[in-house]
């Protein structure tokens, strides 16, 4: 998946990146999208980032900062790198975020936004739990992709950045459900 729709995952990336000031608390869950916004983050001050995401963490590390704390969550490994089930919400759980950005597998009008994989399920909407505020980075081909578990509905965005390409009539829909529908030039 990281290969595809780069130009799009990074024009949503910069995009969400704008939302960040220094010193908040944000929370990174795991996927490519929020990979690409770690890296745009390792130059602001003060930031924690509380992440189930390996390559999150590994972003960061690379990129690393005195006045910046990283906390990875723990749990059982999953197939996109995620560390999920009891440990990472039992983490996540004594936790409190200015703002989650949360990667999804899929989204649409009957199912919100979901992912295949059911421990990841769980452990984002721990992630939502702790977060004041929910940002959903989802280029256009999650629309109309369901994936088996549903992690919220999706009312629950307070943002959604998505592309360029996704299509009017999907605009609509999502413009009637989330918070703020951004769309961004990318590729």
């Amino acid at each position: 998946k990281s290969v595809r729709q780069q130009a799009e995952k990074r024009a949503i990336a910069e995009r969400a990146a704008a939302l960040v000031e220094p010193g908040m608390a944000v929370a990174l869950s795991a996927g490519t999208t929020t990979a690409a916004l770690a890296t745009l983050l390792a130059d602001v001050r003060g930031l924690t980032v509380v992440t189930n995401s390996i390559p999150v963490a590994d972003a960061l590390h690379q990129h690393p900062r005195a006045d910046r704390t990283v906390v990875l969550t723990g749990g059982i490994r999953t197939p996109s790198d995620a560390l999920t089930g009891p440990v990472a919400e039992a983490a996540i759980g004594s936790l409190n975020v200015d703002v989650l950005f949360l990667g999804v597998h899929g989204m649409s009008p009957r199912t919100g936004f979901t992912t295949p994989n059911l421990l990841e399920a769980g452990t984002n909407r721990c992630l939502i739990e702790a977060s004041r505020r929910l940002v959903v980075l989802a280029d256009h081909t999650k629309w109309e992709t369901v994936g088996m578990a549903t992690i919220a509905p999706l009312s629950a965005a307070d943002v959604l950045v998505t592309d360029a390409g996704l299509p009017a009539q999907a605009r609509a829909q999502l413009a009637d459900q989330v918070g703020e529908l951004v769309v961004v030039e990318g590729g």
